[in-house]
Formats: structure tokens, C-alpha cells, sequence
């Protein structure tokens, strides 16, 4: 196993949020080359544990690889982050004091052109996380309707040229490469949206999305976080693209509410109480100078929130 190419994003801002000590229980639900973990299981020093999901196979070999000086504190599994609940009580990690989701892929999976992420370079058309289980991207692009297609594509891509991309990828059916499939999507819009963003980028992220059913394992794991948590436990959440951040803030907001009824609901009917203090009210980006260290950290939006004990102040940033 090659060492792992990732670099934690934001790791400085989310172990300020979580604030790991000695004898504290984390969880890492998204392990990915294990940059958060390691940074926790240093910072929770000297009898800290965290628990470490990956549904990647890979990303749990190289987070073992990792972690080796954590080895006796760390317990790594196989297993999709929407099984958060069941992982942790089966682990022995109930009321824990933090949690990381990091969401999307990492530059390790990004940079192995057979996964088929990138379209960078010449790969199998596969995209899932797990590559035992589920369809791949190439059952996808090869096998669904033009209009299955282009709903992909819009709902989770936030892709305007949708219905033009799902008519080229018909017409040049079958199709079997990643740059096969980014050479179709770069003659069907015209080249070039700008110098930053590839033309086949929307497109290779809903996919990608869709695959992995990505959006409902978010929204099954936030809540049952929320609950492993102890009080006065932090849940941090990185997220790199808006359908993401959107899930997150608004779970969080209506969380650290004591009411959702609708606005003009008189009297508060639904009996909700808030069991979160956000921590950061917009969210936290990385520095300049993480960006230029990292580029593939520019979109990242970190979110915290406190399970309720008493009222923390949002920290101001």
C-alpha cells in the first residue's frame, strides 16, 4: 500500500471545534488516507479512542498503515457512514466526544484513474466507494434513459446544460473511459466553462453522487451522530460542494431550535426542543494559505455544532 496522498482539510479549525482530551471517545466516519483521525488520536493523547469508517476498502488499508502509532486506540471498520449508529454501539463508542464527517472523495481516490473519479485521466467508468456492492458509473451512463440521465445530472450536479449532455452520452453510447465520457461532455457544451472549472465536472460529481447515494447517507447519519453524542460532544462536518452544505446547515439549524413550526404559526405546536449550539454561524473556509498549500481544499466549508449542556457562545470567526 502506497502512503497516502491526502491532506486533512481544515484539520487545525476542526480540532479547535472538537477539542480532543485524554480518555475522550471519537468517532471519524469518513476515514479517507486518516489525516482527521491521526490529528484527533495526537490531540486526545494518552488513552483517547476513536472509531474509523470508511466504506472504501482502500482507505481503511492506508488509514491502518497510518495510524500504526495509534494502533492500540483506534478501531478501524469497513462500513458506510449512514451505519454510524449501529458501528458505534457495536464498537463500544456511545456518548463520544466528537465526531468528523469529511464528505466527498479524497485526493488519494481522486489520483487512482481505475476508481474512475477523475476524468483527468484515462480510467474505468466504476465511481463507487465501495467497489463490491452497488452500480457502477458505467451501468449508469450506459444503461439509464436520456431523462433519468439529465435528472441526475441537474438534481445532483446543479448542472444547467443537463438535457444536452444526456443526449450526447446516448448518441455515443457505450461508452467505457472517464476521458471517453469528459471528451462527450466537452464537445456537447462547447469546450471550456473557464479556466477553473472543466465542462465534465458537474456531470463526474453527480454521478459519483448518485452512485453512492451519497445525499441520503448524509442525511441518515446526522441525525443518529446527534445521538451518540455526549453532552457537551461536537459534531463537525466538512462538506465541498452546496446539496451537501445545504443538508448540514439546515440540520444544524433546526436542531439548535427550539421551534420549527412554520413562521406564522401562532403558538408552537411541535413540541421541538434544540439539542445543538451551532459553534460557527456561516460556516468556516480554509486560509489563503491552506489553499495554496492545498488547492483541492478552495470549496471546503466547515460546520460545527455543540450538543446542548449549557449555551456556548458561537465563536466568531
Amino acid at each position: 500500500m502506497n502512503d497516502t496522498k491526502h491532506i486533512p482539510v481544515l484539520l487545525q479549525e476542526v480540532i479547535e471545534a472538537m477539542q480532543p482530551h485524554s480518555g475522550g471517545l471519537y468517532i471519524d466516519g469518513t476515514l479517507g488516507g486518516g489525516g482527521h483521525a491521526a490529528g484527533i488520536l495526537a490531540a486526545s493523547g494518552p488513552d483517547g479512542r476513536l472509531l474509523g469508517m470508511d466504506a472504501d476498502a482502500e482507505a481503511i488499508a492506508r488509514s491502518d498503515e497510518r495510524l500504526t502509532a495509534f494502533a492500540d486506540r483506534a478501531t478501524l471498520v469497513q462500513a458506510n457512514f449512514a451505519e454510524i449508529g449501529t458501528q458505534a454501539r457495536r464498537h463500544g463508542f456511545t456518548e463520544v466526544d466528537g465526531i468528523i464527517l469529511d464528505l466527498g472523495i479524497s485526493s488519494d481516490q481522486l489520483d487512482e484513474p481505475d476508481r474512475g473519479f477523475s476524468f483527468q485521466a484515462e480510467g474505468r467508468l466504476d465511481m463507487r466507494l465501495n467497489t463490491q456492492t452497488g452500480i457502477s458509473a458505467y451501468e449508469v451512463v450506459n444503461s439509464y434513459e436520456q431523462e433519468e440521465l439529465a435528472d441526475i445530472l441537474f438534481h445532483y450536479g446543479e448542472e444547467r446544460q443537463s438535457r444536452r449532455i444526456a443526449r450526447a452520452i446516448i448518441a455515443n453510447r457505450p461508452i467505457s473511459t472517464t476521458t471517453q465520457l469528459a471528451q462527450i461532455i466537452e464537445e456537447a457544451v462547447g469546450g471550456r466553462r473557464g479556466a477553473k472549472l472543466h465542462p465534465a465536472t458537474r456531470t463526474f460529481q453527480a454521478i459519483r453522487i448518485y452512485v453512492n447515494d451519497e445525499l441520503r447517507s448524509l442525511e441518515d447519519a446526522l441525525p443518529q451522530a446527534v445521538d451518540l453524542l455526549r453532552s457537551g460532544g461536537v459534531l463537525t462536518v466538512i462538506s465541498f460542494h452546496s446539496l451537501e452544505d445545504r443538508i448540514v446547515k439546515q440540520f444544524m439549524r433546526r436542531e439548535s431550535s427550539d421551534c420549527i413550526c412554520p413562521p406564522r404559526t401562532p403558538v408552537c405546536q411541535c413540541g421541538h426542543k434544540a439539542s445543538l449550539t451551532e459553534l460557527y454561524r456561516k460556516g468556516v473556509t480554509p486560509t489563503p494559505a491552506e489553499i495554496e498549500q492545498n488547492p483541492r481544499s478552495r470549496s471546503a466549508r466547515l460546520r460545527a455544532a455543540r450538543k446542548i449542556s449549557s449555551s456556548p457562545s458561537p465563536i466568531s470567526v
